[in-house]
């Protein structure tokens, strides 16, 4: 599966872009983030010393030409990171489906030098400049002979390179975890169902929301996931025969346990077992008829492309923009067409047209009724959240339940992290699927020593999903000092295993149970712990249930910023963000807001460093893009302080600018979490509930748990594109327990990032990318990190 790209230099450096014209345009249905994207390709391209140009009105423009093919500086992309939608357009375009635009079109990039193509699109966008691709040297030569272009030009253009990006709200596109656009969209359907829950619940109401995906149920799932739907109807899963009396059934129940509304989402492409579509408005009349229920409809429409892009999507299209440009610059006439596209967190490259295939291959299954196919075929994402939709969100009759006879708490540590909630509610409800009785402990372990413990039940975790902060209550106190009492209260309650939502305090409270284990035979259990803080700084693991919210948070505040210090003009402003000594939320803030620095611990930096960053910002307020934007984590350094910077930033900038400073502080821990935080949280727990269930069979012996091997206390999380299962005692040997960091982040290699879009000079690792995989390899055990 890999070509020639093997032989490829460890460092961006030698690859140049001089002599290299590279366009970008955007194709099809806009989404959040295309903006993101296109910036990103114009400054790398930039960067690495190609001409850039921007292609106006997708396909339209480019058969069109004149001035809506036009080169591009690096202040042509200022400010447009926190815009939605795209702005160079987009167009459906008849023409270029026609040879005669397709020559037209040759002709206006040839007399460009343009041989370099990035689009940003659908399935359809990247199929047409695939076909566009092939005909390539017999457009050039169709165009020699009708004298439009020399035999020179045949010969020097005569390869066109392509890659594509894809931009899509409805995650519809096979071999990515995620599209650009998917997570915003998530955010636009999660901030109207939080909305709506709130009015449904006022009136006793039932509400039926029709979500965007005409051939992919993506949104209408993972929002259901999100929201704790009642019901949800997807294209790719219909329901079974008989579904409208289960549903009713299901609504009903829900009703008498005293559940004040009821949501149901619709995909517009929703449709029965026969192939025939399932309206928003037939389910509506049917709950009133049957059930007499107050119903309303709402539908979604075009408010889902809308909207400014989360984090998520700016970091990603940032992050898939300069890739692009590295793919283009490394193409040869032999390697294929390729999207670059993410894979848990990691940026690969795979075939344009094996992608393209298996992703009609998808809607080929839906069409002749192979629906199990069809969701195997969507991937390990989209399969798992439907089984972990369907594990939580129907509750068996107590009858059918098996009986396990275990008892296992769930509690959480340290500072409130948004998700935690959602975690919670997925272990009680896995943990009761599971045959087990769940405990849950107040206030963490300090409530736990003091026997504030109670069993909690299916009802009494509903509408967790999108509550903030930590409703059973979170101490950042650690359990050395309360070793016996928490002891007492685990033989006294017969807790049979633990499992503890946290961050880096309950890594360390399960290092202090497990040493405890000599003395206290009651620690002899199954103890897993899933990482929940927002400064991701849990060692094994890239991403912590939080983390997400926070980052959108920090991105909106610095959104809000950066518009008042345009108004100003010739302002600077330094944000301190949280995290401890982890920069993560410092560094990726700053690639999310478009920053000109952050400042973190993992990177040291002197005065020097301080002086040529202030330089950078004078010579920045010569151009048109008169604003700055610094960040600087919390602990970054004892002495350069957020003050001292400011200070000194206010000193340097006497006359060419000024300063203003801003502590973010709690904010950051707090609001409702982001629909990755709640999904993340929802998948993470679930696994961590069966990993017990496994772990109490294997351990258990006569009548009773022992389990004092290292493997029976692990932290579950997210390496890779993997979710694995790793003993605490294993990962010590990777962490800094002074500054309470991993000793190796992942992030870090997107630090120069941050900087090449800011316009310093850096080297960029780039020995990760550029690997060609093939679509069906992509590994089938792996879980993916996608939401």
């Amino acid at each position: 599966s890999r070509s020639a790209m093997d032989h490829q230099p460890k460092f961006f450096e030698n690859l140049s872009g001089a002599g290299k014209a590279i366009a970008v345009l955007t194709s099809g249905g806009d989404a959040q983030g295309m903006n993101a994207a296109v910036r990103a390709v114009v400054r790398m391209g930039i960067y690495v010393n190609a001409k850039v140009y921007f292609i106006y009105e997708g396909y339209q423009g480019m058969v069109d030409g004149g001035d809506n093919i036009v080169e591009v500086s690096w202040e042509s992309v200022s400010s447009i990171l926190q815009v939605g939608g795209t702005v160079i357009g987009s167009a459906r375009c008849k023409s270029f489906r026609k040879r005669e635009g397709r020559l037209q079109a040759a002709c206006n990039l040839v007399q460009r030098g343009i041989t370099n193509l990035c689009v940003i699109g659908g399935d359809g966008s990247l199929t047409g400049a695939n076909l566009f691709r092939e005909e390539w040297s017999g457009l050039l030569e169709e165009l020699a002979q009708k004298g439009k272009i020399d035999a020179e030009a045949v010969k020097k253009y005569a390869y066109l390179n392509i890659v594509g990006m894809v931009g899509s709200i409805d995650n519809d596109f096979c071999g990515t975890d995620m599209t650009i656009g998917t997570d915003s969209a998530l955010h636009r359907i999660i901030e109207v169902v939080d909305a709506i829950m709130t009015t449904a619940q006022s009136h006793q109401r039932t509400f039926v929301l029709e979500v965007m995906g005409r051939h992919c149920g993506y949104l209408a799932l993972v929002s259901a996931l999100a929201c704790g739907a009642d019901w949800v109807f997807i294209p790719e899963y219909p329901p079974e025969e008989g579904w409208e009396d289960t549903m009713c059934v299901k609504l009903s129940e829900n009703r008498a346990r005293k559940k004040r509304l009821n949501i149901i989402i619709v995909a517009e492409g929703a449709i029965d077992c026969h192939n025939k579509p399932i309206t928003s408005e037939k389910v509506k009349e049917l709950v009133v008829q049957r059930l007499g229920f107050d119903t309303r409809v709402t539908i979604l429409g075009h408010v889902q492309r809308g909207g400014t892009p989360s984090a998520f999507d700016r970091i990603l299209a940032s992050r898939m923009g300069v890739e692009a440009v590295l793919a283009l610059l490394e193409a040869t006439p032999d390697t294929p067409a390729c999207v670059v596209s993410l894979s848990g967190n990691q940026a690969v490259r795979l075939p344009l047209m094996e992608c393209v295939q298996m992703t009609q291959e998808v809607q080929k299954a839906m069409d002749e009724g192979r629906f199990l196919e069809a969701v195997r075929l969507r991937g390990r994402s989209f399969e798992n959240n439907l089984n972990t939709y369907k594990l939580l969100s129907h509750k068996k009759p107590d009858a059918e339940l098996p009986k396990s006879n275990f008892n296992v708490a769930v509690l959480n540590v340290g500072a409130p992290a948004a998700g935690m909630n959602a975690a919670v509610r997925a272990a009680v409800r896995v943990g009761m699927t599971e045959g087990h009785k769940i405990f849950a402990v107040i206030d963490g372990f300090e409530g736990f020593a003091r026997g504030k413990i109670k069993e909690i039940s299916w009802g009494d975790v509903g509408g967790w999903t999108g509550q903030g902060g930590s409703i059973l209550g979170t101490k950042r106190t650690l359990p050395a000092k309360y070793l016996e009492k928490i002891a007492d209260q685990m033989r006294t309650n017969n807790i049979n295993a633990l499992m503890v939502i946290g961050g880096f305090e309950a890594y360390l409270g399960l290092l202090e149970l497990s040493a405890a284990r000599e003395k206290y035979d009651e620690f002899c259990v199954p103890m897993v712990m899933v990482p929940a803080t927002v400064s991701n700084n849990v060692p094994g693991s890239d991403f912590s249930i939080g983390a997400d919210t926070a980052l959108n948070t920090i991105t909106d505040t610095c959104d809000r910023i950066k518009q008042s210090a345009s108004g100003t003009k010739r302002r600077v402003f330094i944000i301190e963000t949280m995290g401890g000594y982890c920069g993560y939320l410092a560094n990726m803030g700053a690639l999310a807001a478009g920053a000109d620095a952050a400042y973190i611990f993992e990177e040291q930096f002197d005065i020097r460093e301080l002086q040529a960053n202030v330089e950078h910002l004078t010579e920045k307020m010569k151009t048109s893009i008169q604003r700055g934007l610094v960040l600087r984590n919390e602990n970054c350094n004892e002495n350069y302080t957020t003050d001292f910077i400011y200070q000194l930033y206010s000193e340097e900038g006497k006359g060419v600018f000024d300063c203003r400073k801003n502590v973010l502080g709690h904010m950051q821990q707090g609001g409702a979490p982001s629909p990755f935080d709640r999904n993340f949280g929802t998948k993470i727990s679930a696994k961590a509930m069966q990993w017990i269930s496994k772990k109490l069979k294997e351990t258990y012996r006569k009548g009773k748990v022992f389990a004092n091997t290292d493997d029976s206390v692990c932290l579950l999380g997210m390496r890779r594109r993997n979710l694995v299962f790793q003993p605490v005692a294993e990962l010590k040997s990777e962490t800094d327990f002074v500054h309470r960091i991993p000793k190796e982040q992942w992030w870090l290699k997107l630090r120069p990032l941050m900087k090449i879009l800011a316009k310093y000079k850096t080297s960029y690792d780039v020995s990760d990318s550029g690997q060609l995989e093939h679509v069906a390899m992509l590994p089938k055990e792996a879980e993916s990190g996608a939401i």
